[in-house]
């Protein structure tokens, strides 16, 4: 059947696979937002007054404004091109950002001050000078965009999908097996094998009653089963009442007294976003849906804008997984729809109760699913030739996954890497530091290493000569493989290490010989792909 209509012809909004996306996106939405729940009342011991009446709903009106600007470009996108088969891009919270803001900005502030407030002011503001770092960035995406090989984005892309989005999942999956290994498998059943649930109920759906259901039923089994309870249940409708977001903009000028603190992670994020947005409209351009890059950033900027001053710390951004929607049948509605149904829950307090209903682990298996969707993508939708060029750009990802479990690690057992000694640590195969410096700024050096690589496969050496320079100065002011962040002279011997690179290929681009044999296998490669 083809996906071809008249062009200009009016696009329809609602087709029977998005309510599959609905419930697919919509519940990875909500994992999200419960976590993000559980950080600001139990990490940050923030009253239930500032949590459900101020900041979840100006966090429900910037996912509303957000899932429906994406649809619009959706249903304009398909308009124009007379497709019926156009995927809205998927967006929501940071998930990154979520954790950093938490523990890097809000954290360190609430027990330096002992005040919430003052930490709530304080995300504000990171999220302030974040969005215009993504708004500026919305003007120059599309030329990067443009000269970075595809492989390259995705590669690292793939690296967060892996690492971030993945194992986390995957690890609490095993943890709770008899909830989380069902669910997984009635996820994969439906949305790779194709297998019907009661008249095309969606998979996500069931798989999440099933879930509830053996949570419910088992609750004698154990930690992981027993923390769902009816006096935790029945405590949860305290929080039922209608709460509109009011103006926080005191509140957003109230934390630039922080403003040295946060500047120290706001830029560098705010440049994470911009590349992480350009990997994942790049990813929906493989899937087949072209989306105005400018257009896509300058959005995330401007939407996380409205969304702090009005009393929310976490920033928008464009989702991994635009073709994992698309895949089990997302058009148009999925995206308005779910922004629909958030605001309806962060409005009238409901996410207390559903964090008492359902099980997290059961609505896990669903990240996973994206996450090796979009794993696969760079493999799939770039040249066979790429291939080793995505599992470069794949390495800092793993890198600064790897470090992130050490430093927490550590911190459980009260202690750092700092004070035990990466020497100590180097003599059973921990290479703290090689970790640190790999992973530092992991989406763009990953992004640098695979186009690097790329462009020497397919002999274009001046132009990865022309990368490895920019690796250079990227990883000289802290952009890249610097622990320490964004400065001057960060990292100096792997900037001198990229520069020499960039000699050699350079060298290489006007007076390499190539062996004949080597170039009719290049064309023969080239040709296949």
């Amino acid at each position: 059947m083809s996906n071809i209509s008249s062009v200009n012809a009016r696009p329809k909004l609602w087709v029977p696979g998005d309510w599959n996306a609905l419930f697919g996106f919509g519940t990875n939405i909500l994992v999200n937002v419960l976590v993000l729940t559980g950080l600001l009342r139990f990490v940050l011991k923030m009253p239930d007054a500032l949590v459900f009446g101020r900041i979840l709903p100006a966090l429900g009106l910037m996912l509303c404004l957000s899932t429906g600007y994406y649809a619009f470009l959706a249903w304009n996108l398909a308009r124009k091109t007379g497709r019926s088969d156009v995927c809205a891009l998927p967006s929501g919270i940071s998930v990154p950002h979520m954790f950093v803001v938490t523990f890097v900005v809000m954290l360190p502030i609430d027990l330096a001050t002992n005040d919430p407030i003052q930490a709530w002011e304080a995300g504000l503001t990171w999220v302030f000078i974040q969005s215009f770092v993504l708004m500026a960035g919305g003007f120059i995406g599309p030329y990067i965009r443009k000269i970075t090989p595809r492989a390259a984005l995705l590669g690292s892309l793939a690296g967060i999908s892996i690492t971030f989005i993945s194992m986390s999942p995957a690890a609490q999956v095993f943890t709770t097996p008899v909830i989380g290994i069902v669910c997984f498998a009635v996820i994969l059943a439906n949305w790779f094998g194709g297998v019907r649930y009661f008249r095309d109920v969606p998979g996500g759906l069931v798989a999440i009653a099933v879930g509830t259901v053996i949570a419910w039923g088992s609750t004698a089994l154990g930690p992981g089963y027993g923390d769902l309870t009816l006096a935790k249940l029945i405590a949860s409708f305290s929080n039922f009442g209608f709460s509109f977001p009011i103006p926080a903009v005191g509140y957003t000028f109230d934390g630039f007294k922080y403003l040295g603190i946060i500047l120290v992670t706001a830029i560098p994020f705010g440049i994470y976003d911009l590349i992480e947005a350009l990997d994942n409209v790049e990813s929906a351009a493989a899937a087949g849906d072209s989306f105005p890059t400018t257009r896509v950033l300058t959005a995330d900027g401007v939407i996380s804008l409205i969304g702090c001053l009005l009393g929310n710390p976490f920033i928008n951004a464009v989702y991994i997984g635009h073709p994992g929607w698309k895949a089990m049948g997302g058009r148009i509605g999925y995206s308005a729809m779910t922004g629909i149904v958030v605001l309806v829950l962060t409005w009238f307090g409901i996410i207390a109760v559903i964090s008492a209903l359902i099980p997290v682990v059961a609505i896990l298996p669903i990240l996973l699913y994206i996450g090796m969707l979009i794993g696969s993508q760079a493999f799939q939708e770039s040249p066979h030739r790429h291939a080793p060029a995505i599992i470069l750009a794949l390495l800092p990802q793993i890198a600064e996954w790897g470090k992130t479990q050490i430093d927490n690690a550590l911190g459980a057992a009260g202690t750092s890497a700092a004070a035990v000694g990466s020497a100590k640590l180097a003599q059973v195969g921990v290479l703290y530091d090689g970790l640190a410096t790999l992973g530092g700024g992991a989406t763009l050096a990953g992004i640098m290493l695979g186009a690097v690589t790329v462009f020497i496969i397919d002999r274009e050496f001046d132009k990865a000569a022309a990368f490895a320079c920019a690796g250079s100065v990227l990883t000289f002011f802290g952009f890249i493989h610097g622990a320490s962040g964004i400065g001057i002279g960060q990292s100096p011997a792997v900037a001198v290490s990229y520069l020499a690179v960039a000699g050699i290929l350079f060298y290489c681009s006007r007076y390499a010989e190539f062996h004949p044999m080597a170039l009719d296998l290049h064309e023969a490669e080239a040709e296949a792909d």
